[in-house]
């Protein structure tokens, strides 16, 4: 479908790519990765058209439809979420505004016997047989068909387009591209903003794609769940592969190593070849195979190695000092836009040194909450912050706060302080922005280079709460690995808003669930949760919608508890939960002994040590079941 020969790319002199070459065919679905920065949307810009190579041809078969999923979505306001869809239909909509003006002239026309009126009659036919060819008689049944397949409601359709979150708009965009019945979807970063719900239905339908699709995305487990070709694009060169993402990571490992290998081989041979030249050259009867060897030695074609770009950012997130026990105590709070309620009667209690994720479809709240902790947005109800809190608040939407014509430099220096103003080339440098990348204005980085500058930026402020919403976004792998390791060393608290699965393990102790202006808490992390809701995946999670019959009897409402007992039983499930997890790990520890015991008795039975640790263990197993009992009548005392 799409040739692409010798495309090279250059600015300020500099090669992003050059003299790249591939082809694009019916049933190829490529997750184009790379570093922020390699040129992935501009390969993706290039191959819409939207931006010319500075060579290079891109060659396509006749009358191929592309359709193309930018990062920034940009809606005509005043348009309902019908009106929006339908513009997928642009030649429908053009032959339907003709035929409602020749039907108006046929209409108020009396001329009947005229020519004028005869051509009116047969443009009326043509029209209308069009009209049927571009499938203008189904077009509505077909649009509604799919918003409603997408999460929309028949209430929403009528609704604008501006009043929708961003992961909401993405879904109508999405919607369009699939009524267009493009030949090739270019899709840049589709999974930013989205809940899990659309990355499922985003999933389903591209692997049952039959045309092209190329794709931009730093989600692995979507990649792995929907790609069958991977292109990176690294140091101005691209590896391609017919594999998923993580099987193209460990093949182009392997071929690495071996070109390792190979080219350690040939430098062992070259070596002894110039020793023997060396050896030759002093002696005149050994001279003419001196020179053959010179020779030889001129036409060995050198293996090289492919080169990659290993630099990843810096990052550490220090403590300025610590707070009190509780660094957040949110009571009875209540959101509502309008007549619109997100957010009903929410307690919370966050304790020092936790790490909470909040997870839930788009629109369930969790961002309006964090806004209603920065105190960002109004609310009704009380949140109170703990004694030295200090918080960091990175913004889902951080990037886009950042003053685009001023450069890197001024934005570090004009957020820093006397005490850290010195250290801003510092910074930027442990962020990957070095020499004169400090001089670039903010405003020509991509979206992930932007997202890593609002990082740097925020640890400009003393922090001891860092509250972050998706800062994931338009982050590369490598870099989303690399924060990942950077919170999960953190020591201070964190509440993190995500949807990434991936990113999100091992990294809190607590879950709270936002689903129908609620939240659900579960005491460990994304993968206890996973267990406690019995399903293999957080997708499904999300999906699910669980249908009650009409039949079942109702539960008598249970009591509300006041606060303070709200309170005294999140410390007893606090306990609870290390208790468990402590138990889990003595009987692990237990039946390590044993198995050591039943492999080596006669080394083990003479070794004081071993049995005076081996007993010790149990007896602290049998305090703890003791602890885990009372706890649990606590707990279940009204």
């Amino acid at each position: 479908m799409l040739n692409i020969y010798n495309l090279s790319v250059s600015f300020g002199g500099t090669y992003l790519f050059e003299e790249v070459t591939f082809r694009l065919n019916a049933g190829d679905r490529v997750g184009l990765v790379g570093k922020n920065g390699a040129g992935k949307s501009t390969m993706l810009k290039i191959l819409s058209g939207d931006i010319k190579p500075d060579s290079g041809v891109i060659a396509t078969e006749k009358e191929v439809r592309i359709g193309f999923l930018r990062q920034d979505i940009d809606f005509v306001q005043g348009r309902t979420v019908l009106d929006e869809a339908y513009e997928a239909f642009t030649d429908i909509k053009h032959t339907e505004a003709k035929l409602e003006e020749i039907n108006h002239l046929l209409a108020t026309r009396t001329d009947y016997e005229s020519e004028e009126y005869s051509k009116l009659i047969e443009e009326l036919s043509d029209y209308t047989h069009r009209y049927e060819i571009l499938g203008g008689y189904n077009y509505v049944g077909d649009t509604e068909k799919i918003l409603l397949g997408l999460g929309f409601t028949r209430d929403d359709f009528d609704k604008l387009t501006d009043t929708f979150s961003g992961g909401w708009r993405m879904r109508i965009e999405l919607a369009k591209l699939l009524l267009q019945s493009n030949d090739v979807l270019l899709l840049d970063e589709p999974t930013n903003h989205l809940d899990i719900e659309s990355i499922i239905w985003l999933e389903n339908f591209l692997k049952n794609y039959p045309g092209v699709v190329v794709i931009v995305s730093h989600d692995k487990m979507f990649l792995d769940n929907v790609t069958n070709r991977t292109i990176e694009i690294s140091l101005g060169k691209t590896y391609d592969f017919n594999k998923p993402y993580t099987q193209y990571l460990v093949l182009r490992e392997e071929i690495r190593e071996k070109q390792l290998a190979t080219q350690r081989n040939q430098q062992k041979s070259i070596e002894h070849t110039e020793k023997l030249i060396e050896k030759f050259r002093a002696k005149a009867s050994k001279a003419s195979m001196a020179q053959s060897l010179i020779k030889k030695l001129d036409k060995v074609e050198r293996i090289e190695v492919d080169e990659d770009d290993n630099s990843v950012m810096a990052i550490s997130f220090p403590v300025s000092v610590t707070p009190g026990r509780v660094v957040v105590e949110a009571e009875h709070v209540t959101k509502k836009y309008g007549d619109k309620l997100i957010l009903e009667d929410l307690n919370l209690l966050v304790e020092r040194g936790s790490k909470i994720a909040f997870v839930g479809q788009n629109g369930q709240g969790k961002s309006t909450f964090i806004k209603a902790i920065v105190n960002e947005i109004d609310y009704t109800g009380v949140i109170k912050l703990g004694h030295n809190v200090q918080l960091g608040y990175f913004a889902q939407n951080q990037a886009e706060h950042l003053n685009g014509e001023i450069t890197l430099l001024e934005t570090m220096e004009n957020a820093a302080t006397d005490t850290n103003r010195s250290k801003v080339r510092d910074m930027l440098g442990a962020f990957l922005f070095r020499g004169d990348d400090v001089e670039k204005k903010v405003k020509v980085l991509s979206g992930g280079e932007r997202n890593r500058l609002a990082l740097c930026k925020l640890l400009l402020q003393p922090i001891n709460v860092l509250v972050m919403d998706e800062p994931t976004n338009h982050l590369d792998i490598k870099s989303k690995n690399v924060l990942k390791a950077a919170l999960q060393k953190y020591e201070g608290t964190l509440l993190i808003v995500s949807h990434d699965r991936d990113f999100l393990q091992g990294m809190g102790n607590i879950v709270y669930e936002f689903k129908d202006h609620k939240i659900k808490e579960y005491l460990g992390d994304i993968n206890f949760y996973l267990e406690q809701r019995n399903l293999q995946n957080m997708r499904e999670v999300e999906k699910r919608d669980v249908v009650k019959s009409q039949s079942k009897k109702e539960e008598k409402p249970k009591q509300q508890l006041s606060f303070e007992d709200q309170k005294k039983n999140k410390t007893l499930q606090n306990r609870l939960s290390r208790v468990e997890s402590t138990i889990q790990q003595l009987e692990n520890d237990i039946q390590k002994d044993d198995r050591n015991l039943a492999a080596h008795p006669e080394k083990l039975m003479h070794d004081a040590s071993f049995f005076a640790a081996y007993e010790q263990k149990k007896k602290e197993l049998e305090d703890l079941m003791e602890e885990w009992e009372k706890l649990q009548e606590e707990l279940e005392t009204p």
